[in-house]
């Protein structure tokens, strides 16, 4: 009987104890999960699939991680990301430059390009003829009132032979352009490729178009990037790189398989099906597809030449309060080695 109860004394400890083992081990992976939260800079589009792709495919469970994607406030994600209430962000290097000089700057980096390079432009009718940026002179441009927006149309505009002071500004609240233009309100509109022009295609609606890129190299900076805030990339290297590759994962995946990639990010957002957004997403991933990586050596590289000149254009201009310093606001170094 003596012997009974050790051995069913035993059985019990090692029971116990195997309970004690599982129970560390379920709570060490629960540890080793860290929960991030990425601010989008508007609502989900073809700019973003790459990160619902690596969020549907499980890149980012694979490297421990746990993200949760955020709608940014009205002016933007960057004081989100500055203030530490979101780790990492989407912004653009036009809009970095206003926010990380002067008194109040955001501690902020870019980290990936998310596209290559600068996809946007001016949008007009076809039958208006405004094939170039001297053909803006006396027409109606739809502004935003950004300082560095209207800079960039005055340059191209009077470097083209125009005037840009006969460019008639209206202030814009056209979230359609391909509508805008229909409504003959606005003659011509500052839109990206990816979006608007595809979605005069897919309207058969005549449009002209040309990117500034091809106006003025300096044009052809950065947007949209993957930023994060600095304090949490310095404390945490590791989990930066790791969300970096997961996100390089993504967009790679989404620059082979277009198709696949545009019916994750209409799953994920299935307010993108309604009406002839599907379709127009279709297109959209078809021609970023191209973009995401382009003729860069991978995916998210960021070229220091390009990132500088258009940074020394707006110090040139004095577009930005403060003097932006050479390679500030961006770093390579959480970018995978080897794709």
């Amino acid at each position: 009987m003596k012997k009974k109860w050790g051995l069913i004394a035993i059985l019990f400890s090692l029971v116990l104890v195997l309970s004690a083992c599982g129970s560390q081990k379920s709570s060490s992976n629960s540890a080793k999960t860290k929960t991030i939260t990425l601010a989008l800079d508007y609502t989900p589009n073809t700019n973003h699939t790459g990160l619902y792709v690596a969020q549907e495919k499980g890149y980012f469970k694979k490297y421990g991680l746990k993200v949760k994607f955020i709608q940014p406030p009205q002016n933007g994600p960057e004081g989100l990301i500055g203030a530490g209430k979101a780790q990492f962000g989407v912004s653009f290097q036009d809009t970095m430059a206003g926010v990380i000089t002067g008194k109040n700057k955001q501690p902020i980096t870019a980290i990936a390009a998310l596209v290559q390079h600068n996809t946007s432009g001016i949008m007009s009718r076809k039958a208006d003829n405004i094939t170039s940026p001297k053909a803006m002179t006396g027409t109606r441009y739809s502004t935003w009132g950004l300082p560095i927006e209207q800079a960039i149309i005055k340059e191209v505009v009077n470097q083209d032979g125009g005037n840009y002071k006969d460019v008639k500004l209206v202030p814009s609240n056209v979230t359609d352009e391909v509508a805008g233009l229909k409504s003959k309100k606005i003659d011509d509109i500052w839109v990206y490729e990816g979006w608007a022009v595809q979605n005069a295609k897919i309207q058969n609606y005549p449009v002209n178009y040309f990117a500034f890129r091809n106006i003025n190299p300096t044009f052809d900076y950065y947007t949209p990037v993957l930023v994060g805030n600095n304090a949490y990339m310095k404390q945490n290297p590791k989990i930066t790189k790791d969300f970096v590759k997961a996100v390089s994962e993504g967009y790679t995946y989404a620059a082979k398989h277009p198709q696949a990639a545009a019916t994750i990010l209409k799953n994920e957002n299935p307010e993108l099906k309604k009406g002839k957004s599907g379709e127009l997403v279709d297109v959209s991933q078809k021609f970023l597809s191209t973009q995401y990586i382009a003729d860069a050596p991978k995916f998210g590289y960021i070229d220091a030449t390009r990132w500088n000149k258009f940074y020394s254009w707006l110090n040139d201009n004095k577009l930005v309060k403060g003097q932006l310093q050479k390679d500030q606001g961006f770093t390579n170094k959480y970018l995978p080695e080897k794709e």
